[in-house]
């Protein structure tokens, strides 16, 4: 199973709409430079999220409703890799070693930042949240592989 990096997103404030970059470093343990959940501790699944090009295009096509990667408030937007069969699993991001931790469903911040159908347009389809287990760097175009 492998896939393709298509956008990254980060945020360094939690309630600023993530913005678009081309790379991010990332740290084993820590998390994605600049990103608001950066931490010498962070909780499991925090240290980055992931969700799937065709899981917003889903959104679309069931509900109508058009909402973006940095609207999605997760930071790497993939093409091509069934994140929901990661959970448990390890992958890598490029060169970067990552583990599954669990779905990030819809929450309701998330609902109340977008609009009215959100939550139950992304119920396991909301993407990944995965630990990063190597440093480096990742970069939209990067491959994105279950191990």
């Amino acid at each position: 199973m492998s896939g393709v990096v298509e956008q990254i997103a980060i945020s360094s404030a939690r309630a600023a709409l993530p913005t678009s970059v081309p790379s991010v470093r990332v740290e084993a343990g820590r998390g994605l430079e600049g990103e608001y959940h950066w931490s010498e501790q962070p909780e499991a699944g925090q240290s980055m999220t992931l969700i799937a090009a065709e899981a917003l295009e889903g959104l679309r096509a069931d509900t109508g409703i058009e909402l973006s990667h940095e609207a999605s408030r997760r930071n790497v937007l993939t093409r091509g890799v069934d994140l929901n069969a990661l959970v448990g699993r390890r992958f890598t991001v490029g060169a970067v070693e990552c583990e599954g931790v669990e779905l990030c469903e819809p929450c309701n911040t998330l609902a109340k930042l977008t609009e009215r159908g959100v939550l139950r347009g992304l119920v396991h389809r909301g993407g990944l949240r995965a630990d990063i287990l190597s440093g480096g760097e990742i970069a939209v175009g990067d491959a994105v592989a279950a191990g």
